[in-house]
């Protein structure tokens, strides 16, 4: 009973392929459904044809026969429990392999490798689990035993198809048979052209046992072709379906469209969770590319660092797990092959995106080349952050080394591009002010008058100062430590430094597993090329200037339209430095100026000069270009490698004076033009602060100063920093000369200047309008009539007083100020060139105090002399009670120049001044020299009493008239007529001359009174008056 029971267990488990004959749940291999059911379980209802029964039939032969198994590719597999073994060692094979202890029982996958009618038959595996032990012999044995027993089975299938052939032929012509009536389905047959059949086709088989083959003959009555439908199952209508091919595919695909994602929405779901479950398990190496990719998007390099590593982990884990497999001869799990795998895709993925991320920072540091100083830490300090970023991803060239040489090759280009360009720009605005018209000298002289404006700009024309910005713009550039070259030269030098001693490096990371620590040092060959880089672009600064200071203008500006060739790296677009700042505007090569024929005018011997440039603008841009030259010497030589370096230490000293050399020649120069211009000054306006003069003292004074103050700053460079006191040197002692010579030049430029003014009007008489109404701009306050700032300068005399006020003025205030300037500002004595420009001052004077009275002496003279030989001038009574005539016609010439000259040189409230006394003293000494004369020279040479009468009235009236311009030599000419007098009459007249004195006080007393109307201007001032004249010459 015991017996019966355990074989039906066992035919259960065989026929179910069970392990157990009470399992707790259906084992998964087995769990085969169809697919109806599984729709039917999911709540899916597919359209059937009234053929699926049969389709299922024909197709699912699983449930006809019990115990088959499927394959992983899907096929059904009819295995046996357990077989014999095929080499014929065992009766079981099964039994063999319990023996050697394998879990055949429980995992029917392993039994069916060991199974020859398993298609999952392994027979590496077989021989080496159930003959591990069997010899050659053996073995040869088993192979014969295994070809005795394929014979035996080859000859039964042999007897099976012998029996079974006539079966086989019936089973194929009623297969034909079917096949023909489909073909011909719904054909209508023509009549054959032989004899009737009975039957329209008639089939004859001769069959040959011996060869086993089988042969068809068709009857030989010749039928015609039947037409074909298009339901007939023939290749032209597609075997029947062509009919309804078009319907079916559009409604197939309409139920794709609609059903299909329902339908297959379970296999897909099934597979995407699979897919998910093996991503969410190594979900970070699966998303370590796509977030690297996005790291280098955004520029994340710290990110980009943290996932490098990460897969230089997870690569790593990979490699060991790899070499452990090797190592101990154990076969991989499917999971860890697919892990393997995964991460090796991971790798190269890595690695790709790796070698693209350093390309685009290789490219962005050697593109960080323009940075300086004046950037912020956080720009300044991004070359920095490159050269970590590649440390740390590991490179095989030094970052740090090609970071500092693409700098310098970057530093020598721009050096050189700047020069070529800059020389070139600034010919061709020289060539354009040589080829210009030079300006007049009343245009020069209305610059030159700016000076005396405080922060006046307009120094100079617009295409001069235009020339001087860029000439400024050039040195700047060139020396700037903010946005200039030197600073970037400083800037690389200090981070080379900070290379070679290894501080910079403290903060640099070394890399995965320290495989960058060697890029951490420089080498000594590289040391030392740093340092020769340092001393050749100071070196290029230094010629650049040395060039446009020392050397004549260029004659070749071709280059302007040949840029530079050597392989410039390339860095972000960058507008081409210009030094003229478009103002050269649209250039071509029809355009461009030709060079400037020699004209043997001084400006042509210098390249940084503009022609026709004035003093004034000069010393402004020419002073600050010589301390930014002075501060940036100061600055090379903190380089450490330029301080070692003699020789060019000696070319920086040379720069340094030959600039301050050929710029002081060249404003001397200047200086001496605008001196020859300076007469021009004269505007024929009053001075608002003093009237009585115009204002060319200021004018004068105000230019003379700022020359004086710019050539201070250019020969002691008093506006550089104390860092480069060392490089500059005292002004040599043929500089200072030239500055005491043109100084002394200048002065005596303006005095010659001003004589020519006096002599000569500078406008015409339609311009006095002009003049009154310029008055009328300059007037403030209460100064809005016309005399406040009008002068007629149209009238000599007028122009003579005013010229000779300001003489005065500059001889007693301005030139000692100026000269007292000098020697304070060069600590010198000008004790030879201040007794020249006194005695200079002195003969200008003199000739114009000359040119003044010159004509009133003539006239008066005349005057006189006419009416003392006058007929008529002897009285005829003995008693004469009246002065002569021509005493009243002298003295109103000697009223109408003390009009002329109070109005226009006497302050207003003061009654007179010094050149006014002058001037009157030295007409009354010239009267009374006149009368002298004239008594001489009268004919008859014999005064009788009244004549002596007359002679003395006319000499008194007039001393006591002129009394305040009185001087010692006038009492002695007046003495001498007395004593002339006396000689040319008698005794007797003499005696009664003596007894009419008293008579002779009283008519002169009563004369002046009544004439004091016409006389008054020549009375003596009260004591304030005076005073207020002294204070007013003090100012």
């Amino acid at each position: 009973m015991y017996a019966t029971q355990g074989s039906a267990d066992q035919n259960v488990l065989n026929y179910y392929n069970l392990q157990d004959a009470f399992p707790t749940e259906w084992p998964t291999e087995l769990d085969q459904s169809d697919e109806e059911e599984n729709d039917t379980k999911a709540g899916i209802r597919r359209s059937k044809s009234r053929y699926s029964a049969l389709e299922r039939a024909a197709s699912d032969r699983r449930t006809l026969i019990p115990g088959s198994q499927k394959t992983r590719e899907g096929k059904a597999n009819l295995v046996q429990k357990d077989e014999s073994d095929p080499l014929g060692a065992n009766r079981s094979v099964l039994m063999s392999l319990k023996q050697r202890g394998l879990p055949i029982e429980q995992d029917v996958r392993m039994r069916n490798r060991f199974l020859l009618s398993s298609t999952t038959f392994a027979p590496a595996l077989f021989l080496s689990q159930t003959h591990s032990d069997a010899s050659t012999n053996d073995l040869i044995q088993g192979l014969r035993f295994l070809e005795q027993s394929i014979d035996q089975k080859s000859a039964s299938l042999k007897v099976l198809v012998e029996t079974n052939f006539e079966r086989f032929v019936r089973a194929k012509a009623t297969i034909d048979n079917v096949y023909t009536e489909m073909r011909n389905q719904g054909m209508q047959p023509q009549e054959s052209t032989g004899p009737p059949s009975p039957r329209g086709l008639r089939h004859s088989r001769q069959v040959s046992r011996q060869s086993g083959t089988h042969q068809r003959i068709t009857s030989t009555g010749s039928i015609a072709p039947p037409q074909s439908s298009k339901n007939a199952l023939r290749k032209e209508t597609e075997y029947g379906v062509k009919g309804v091919k078009g319907p079916l595919l559009e409604v197939s695909q309409k139920a794709e469209d609609v059903w299909g994602p329902a339908l297959g929405g379970r296999e897909r779901e099934a597979s995407l969770k699979a897919v998910a479950e093996a991503v969410d398990k190594d979900r970070s190496l699966y998303e370590l590319g796509g977030e690297m990719n996005l790291a280098a998007q955004q520029k994340n390099y710290e990110r980009v660092v943290q996932l490098c590593a990460q897969a230089r982990t997870y690569a790593n884990q990979a490699s060991a797990l790899g070499e452990q497999a090797a190592h101990t001869g154990q076969a991989l799990t499917d999971e860890q092959v697919h892990k393997l795998l995964v991460t090796g895709r991971m790798w190269a993925d890595v690695q790709e995106q790796v070698k693209s991320i350093k390309k685009d920072i290789w490219r962005r540091l050697s593109s960080l080349q323009n940075t300086h100083q004046g950037q912020t830490s956080i720009q300044g300090e991004e070359h920095m952050e490159l050269i970590g970023i590649l440390l740390e991803l590991g490179v095989e060239d030094n970052p740090i080394w090609v970071w500092l040489l693409s700098r310098y090759d970057n530093l020598k280009n721009k050096i050189a591009a700047v020069t070529e360009r800059s020389k070139v720009e600034i010919e061709i605005l020289r060539r354009r002010l040589a080829a210009a018209e030079a300006p007049s000298p009343e245009s020069s002289a209305s610059y030159i008058r700016l000076a005396s404006q405080e922060l006046s700009e307009a120094t100079d024309r617009q295409e001069i100062i235009d020339f001087w910005k860029t000439v400024s713009t050039y040195v700047n550039k060139l020396l700037s430590l903010d946005d200039g070259l030197l600073g970037e030269i400083i800037e690389f030098w200090e981070a080379a430094r900070s290379f070679i001693d290894g501080s910079k490096q403290k903060a640099l990371p070394v890399g995965y597993e320290g495989e960058s620590r060697k890029h951490h040092r420089l080498s000594d060959a590289g040391v030392h090329d740093l340092s020769h880089g340092a001393v050749e672009l100071v070196s290029l600064l230094r010629d650049a200037l040395y060039a446009l200071f020392a050397d004549t203008p260029t004659e070749d500006i071709s280059s302007l339209f040949s840029p530079l060739t050597g392989g410039t790296p390339k860095t972000p677009a960058t507008p081409m430095f210009s030094p003229s700042e478009g103002r050269l505007g649209s250039l071509d090569d029809n355009s461009m100026p030709l060079p400037s024929p020699r004209k043997g005018e001084a400006w042509e011997d210098y390249a940084f000069w503009p022609p026709h440039s004035n003093a004034l603008s000069a010393v402004q841009y020419v002073s600050n270009m010589l301390t930014a030259i002075g501060s940036g010497a100061g600055e090379m030589m903190t380089i450490d490698p330029v301080q070692r370096n003699g020789a060019l230490s000696d070319k920086i000293r040379l720069l340094v004076n030959a600039a301050r050399d050929r710029c002081l020649g060249a404003l001397c120069l200047a200086w001496s033009k605008d001196s020859e211009n300076c007469r021009l000054l004269e505007d024929w306006l009053r001075s608002a602060e003093k009237r009585n003069q115009t204002r060319l003292p200021v004018y004068f004074t105000s230019y003379e100063r700022t020359v004086l103050n710019g050539l201070q700053q250019i020969l002691y460079f008093t506006e550089c920093p104390s860092k480069a006191r060392s490089l500059l040197t005292p002004p040599s002692s043929k500089n200072i000369q030239l500055v005491r010579q043109k100084f002394t030049e200048s002065i005596f430029s303006i005095l010659t200047g001003m004589h020519q003014n006096s002599e000569q009007a500078t406008r015409s008489d339609e311009d006095e309008w002009v003049v009154v109404s310029e008055a009328f701009q300059h007037a403030t306050g209460e100064d809005t009539t016309q005399a406040s700032y009008s002068i007629d300068a149209s009238n000599r005399n007028v122009r003579m007083l005013l010229t000779m006020s300001n003489l005065k003025a500059l001889q007693s205030e301005h030139v000692p100020n100026i000269i007292q300037l000098f020697e304070s500002t060069f600590t010198v004595k000008l004790t030879g060139e201040t007794d020249q420009i006194n005695k200079k001052s002195s003969e200008v004077d003199k000739q114009l105090f000359q040119s003044y009275t010159r004509p009133t002496i003539t006239y008066i003279t005349r005057i006189i002399k006419d009416g003392i030989n006058s007929p008529s001038w002897e009285p005829k009574t003995t008693r004469p009670d009246q002065v002569s005539p021509y005493v009243y016609a002298s003295l109103m010439v000697l009223v109408n120049i003390h009009t002329e000259a109070s109005t226009t040189v006497v302050l207003p409230g003061i009654t007179s001044s010094t050149l006014l006394h002058e001037i009157l003293s030295y007409l009354l000494e010239n009267m009374s020299q006149g009368l002298l004369d004239g008594f001489k020279e009268r004919k008859p040479n014999r005064y009788s009493l009244a004549a002596l009468i007359q002679a003395t009235l006319d000499t008194e009236f007039i001393a006591q008239t002129m009394s305040q311009y009185a001087s010692k030599k006038v009492g002695g000419i007046q003495n001498e007529i007395y004593v002339e007098l006396d000689k040319r009459t008698t005794n007797d007249a003499r005696a009664d001359l003596q007894k009419e004195l008293g008579v002779m006080r009283g008519v002169l007393k009563k004369l002046r009174e009544s004439s004091r109307n016409s006389f008054g201007c020549f009375k003596r001032a009260r004591s304030d008056k005076p005073r207020a004249e002294r204070q007013a010459t003090d100012r």
